[in-house]
């Protein structure tokens, strides 16, 4: 009971940053986060070609508007040239929703070209399994291009890793690329 009154005292904001990827940008954010007094309470970053992406769950004490943390970001965005969203959250969309079933990685190697996240990522959706991770990466020469995709998945009950790979095998020869299928095996700390 008393979590559950601290969570509806609280305001939370889904934080989205985008921007040329540059030295400090990471730094910036959690300033701008730590001056106000927020509390990041989840995260994720990465870089994509020369862009860096970010999103963070961020948390404050109510009353605190998206607006006013928007505000906040002026500065910094303008100083290094980036793009800043804030979306509410509602009260179910903060708690950390954990994958049901069994995870697995999904890795697919192949020559690059068009297509290949949408026919696996479909595959996956028509038979209602959960991604809950996806990265993919341009590895290789530039004469001979490597495309890969790496994604963590959620399996729904009654779908064993060994049937995920078996369901895959079709769409590995339509595709010509390489794809393997291996669970996951949880951590407990």
């Amino acid at each position: 009971m008393m979590m559950s009154a601290m969570m509806e005292s609280l305001a939370h904001f889904a934080v989205t940053v985008i921007g040329k990827d540059r030295p400090g940008i990471v730094a910036g954010v959690a300033e701008v986060l730590y001056r106000l007094g927020c509390n990041v309470e989840d995260s994720s970053c990465t870089m994509l070609g020369g862009e860096f992406a970010m999103i963070l769950i961020v948390s404050h004490d109510k009353p605190y508007s998206k607006g006013r943390l928007l505000e906040e970001f002026k500065d910094l965005c303008s100083g290094m040239e980036l793009s800043v969203s804030v979306r509410s959250l509602h009260p179910d969309e903060i708690s950390y929703q954990a994958p049901q079933g069994e995870l697995c990685i999904v890795s697919v190697y192949g020559s690059d070209r068009p297509g290949i996240v949408y026919r696996v990522t479909r595959e996956l959706a028509d038979r209602r399994i959960n991604i809950t991770d996806l990265n993919t990466k341009l590895i290789g020469s530039k004469e001979a291009p490597v495309y890969v995709l790496m994604l963590e998945a959620a399996l729904p009950v009654g779908v064993s890793v060994e049937q995920l790979a078996a369901m895959l095998e079709k769409l590995k020869k339509e595709l010509q690329v390489e794809i393997a299928v291996r669970s996951v095996t949880p951590v407990s700390l």
